[in-house]
């Protein structure tokens, strides 16, 4: 798949803009074409799909089918299913004086966008946010990662066979072409991908005001109580560290626990893996590799043999490091002052529950939390004294799994969140709509100049909100006094009166 020239970005950003301008993504059947195509796409070549990610990732069939394009189709059916529903007007409360208007909130296109995807989950990343922005009735670009490189060639060649190329395009390139597509105007960016490129994308966004989406990351800790199953929670704390080998912005970063604890999870952990991946993870057919030399070599750095209690294999030539668990960790070791982003776990020893709260919330927001214990009180504890992106007890990853829940991050984590009906809020503009009626002006007359003590005081029970609540016969004592008045002012009309004098 060529790849795309910078001089033909401004030109594509354009076309785009102009077919935005011609409507044709506000029709709620447009969009549903659309949206069927994209999962008749995921129907039609999901071999393929699932090849180019194994051949970026090593991932196995199974584990991309399920978390990347099973994912991306149950949004896109979502989408179907509810897309009416999202699109109808959303009435508001109305106090006593808008009684007679049309209050209404409608979810409108924002323009045209720009969705940058990320290397780790290179389908699933990069088009679960174009779903929702379908959905929303916006045109697209799409700029896949060029770090998994099969997966966006695929892209490239795919989206133009099944969605409208008018109103969505795909940029295909590396870090110059992503240099000159920030540089040109949008409606909306959506980022997923690290900090560091997180800061450069707002920065080019701040030029035009254009409002951002960050999905980053940041070291998510996971709490774990003495008093817990520790069987259950080593092989839900390995299978969401391990997957994708390690390299999922919410699998857990880093684990706290008592010195007590400590042995018997590593026992445990150990168990799990060697369940999951065999004796010699590097021949399973289920273990990811790292996504290239560069990003192992980083990882492979923050290993202090010395502390090593499971693993610590590296093969650079293979790009493997093999799922790691390293022991009593302190909080200024060099592992513990970025995101890991690699298959290794680090323990960090802690007296007792507070001690973690507190080591936690020293720290930045993370984009998740998880918290394992058979007590509810500890769970509560944890969750109500920390703050994060999103926050799981007693399992790791699930909360991805729900698209009735928003998914992102807090402070350096992120900001914003997607996932179903989220995602289609975030790429809506939310207009505020009244509609008045052009009769009853002379009521109206009360709010005009000249002003007068006397139009103040028939005002004030609509102008000022009572402090006290169940003021029922207040309020119906009002709507009787605009009625009467009502009443009085269209008798009052030489209009009026001739019709009702037949009638006497």
């Amino acid at each position: 798949m060529a790849m795309t020239e910078a001089n033909e970005v401004p030109k594509i950003v354009k076309s785009v803009r102009a077919a935005f301008r011609s409507g044709k993504t506000q029709n709620i059947e447009f969009r549903k074409q659309q949206l069927k195509a994209l999962l008749k796409c995921t129907k039609d070549h999901e071999k393929e799909i699932c090849d180019a990610i194994f051949q970026d990732l090593h991932k196995p069939y199974e584990e991309a089918l399920m978390m990347e394009v099973a994912f991306l189709r149950n949004e896109i059916i979502t989408a179907l299913e509810e897309l009416h529903q999202w699109m109808k007007p959303e009435r508001v409360k109305k106090p006593l004086v808008n009684q007679f208007d049309d209050c209404m909130i409608r979810s409108e296109p924002l323009g045209t966008v720009l969705v940058m995807g990320a290397w780790n989950y290179p389908f699933q990343l990069l088009l679960s946010p174009v779903v929702g922005a379908i959905a929303a009735g916006n045109c697209v670009i799409l700029k896949p990662s060029e770090v998994s490189m099969n997966t966006a060639a695929l892209v490239a060649k795919l989206i133009p066979q099944y969605l409208d190329n008018e109103c969505y395009r795909v940029i295909f390139g590396g870090l110059d072409i992503s240099k000159v597509t920030l540089e040109q105007r949008f409606d909306h960016i959506f980022y997923t991908g690290g900090g560091a490129v997180g800061k450069i994308v707002m920065e080019a966004a701040s030029k035009h005001l254009t409002p951002v989406i960050l999905e980053l990351g940041g070291k998510s800790p996971c709490i774990i109580d003495d008093n817990c199953n520790l069987g259950v929670a080593a092989q839900r704390i390995a299978w969401g560290k391990y997957v994708n080998s390690g390299q999922t912005c919410i699998a857990p970063d880093y684990v706290l626990c008592s010195k007590a604890t400590q042995p018997k999870l590593v026992q445990e952990l150990k168990r799990s893996i060697e369940k999951f991946y065999g004796e010699d993870p590097k021949k399973s057919s289920d273990f990811c590799r790292m996504i290239n030399v560069k990003h192992l070599k980083r990882v492979a750095s923050l290993i202090n043999k010395s502390n090593v209690a499971i693993g610590g294999l590296v093969d650079e030539s293979d790009k493997f490091i093999s799922p790691t668990v390293v022991t009593d960790v302190k909080a200024d070791d060099a592992i513990m002052q970025e995101e890991i982003f690699g298959p290794v776990l680090p323990i960090v020893n802690v007296d007792n529950v507070d001690d973690a709260i507190e080591f936690v919330n020293s720290r930045e927001k993370p984009l998740a939390l998880y918290v394992f214990s058979n007590q509810r009180s500890y769970l509560d504890k944890v969750i109500e004294s920390t703050t994060s992106g999103g926050c799981v007890a007693n399992d790791t990853l699930m909360q991805t799994s729900l698209s009735t829940l928003p998914f992102g991050g807090v402070g350096p984590s992120g900001m914003g969140a997607y996932h179903g009906k989220y995602t289609f809020d975030v790429f809506s503009h939310k207009r505020s709509v009244m509609v008045r009626k052009l009769n009853m002006e002379s009521l109206n007359d009360l709010r005009y100049p000249p002003y007068s003590a006397k139009k103040i005081s028939y005002l004030g029970p609509l102008l000022f909100k009572s402090e006290k609540s169940g003021n029922t016969l207040l309020k119906i004592f009002v709507i009787g006094a605009i009625l009467a008045f009502s009443y009085r002012v269209l008798m009052n009309s030489s209009a009026m009166s001739s019709y009702f004098s037949k009638w006497y």
